[in-house]
């Protein structure tokens, strides 16, 4: 389990924040908290592979290097070369290149520097569905499961929900349970990020499913750290 500096008393606040959002709805919340979503392993060798072309390319266009590199290695004497040599040296180049990218891009910070806004959208997206259909995805009576998913090193989150909801509530309706969140998030408030989504979360579930009276309990209430 990822280290979140969320301690047990905010996943107490939490687990009480959701039990409270559903007393009000048939809706049934689910929290889960990643410390990331994706170890973006195929952007780093794309990076690598990038920045290896790059000094080829620089090394194809200011040929003059390798006579200097040659000359500094021999001493100051200029030797001739050929096709071969300076094949050797240009393999040389891209291996050396790609080498010193990829272990740069090893640093998880340097990667998701890297990584571009909308493939950390993606996959986040990705690992919410994920995890929503594992957990929650027809696991009540009516339908009616709704998923808080928050990937931390990504700064992103996600808003999941059964079929019943997604057919009655639009998109746009949980614009504010995110916004609410991550101002919370970006200033390393966590758990009242969360707290703060749960609670527009349910208002927005009691004006759409308010609560029966033989509604009961078929989610577990409590946050999922991952």
């Amino acid at each position: 389990m990822a280290q979140n500096n969320i301690s047990e008393a905010d996943h107490l606040r939490v687990s009480d924040a959701v039990h409270a959002a559903e007393a009000g709805t048939s809706g049934e919340i689910v929290t889960i908290i990643a410390d990331h979503s994706d170890r973006y392993l195929d952007v780093a060798l794309w990076w690598s592979a990038g920045f290896a072309i790059l000094m080829l390319a620089l090394f194809a266009a200011f040929p003059g290097v390798y006579d200097q590199l040659a000359a500094a290695f021999t001493g100051g004497w200029l030797v001739e070369t050929g096709f071969a040599d300076g094949a050797r040296v240009a393999l040389g180049v891209a291996v050396i290149s790609f080498g010193l990218a990829r272990l740069l891009m090893q640093f998880v910070p340097i990667r998701l520097f890297f990584t571009p806004g909308i493939v950390k959208a993606r996959r986040v997206r990705r690992r919410a569905v994920r995890y929503f259909k594992a957990g929650a995805e027809r696991r009540t009576v009516g339908r009616t499961g709704i998923l808080i998913y928050l990937s931390l090193k990504e700064r992103r989150a996600e808003i999941v929900a059964d079929e019943a909801i997604h057919s009655a509530v639009s998109e746009e309706e949980w614009g504010k349970a995110m916004a609410d969140m991550l101002e919370h998030v970006s200033k390393g408030r966590i758990a009242d990020g969360m707290i703060a989504a749960i609670k527009d979360v349910g208002i927005i579930l009691a004006a759409h499913f308010p609560r029966a009276e033989d509604d009961r309990n078929e989610l577990p209430d409590r946050l999922i750290e991952l």
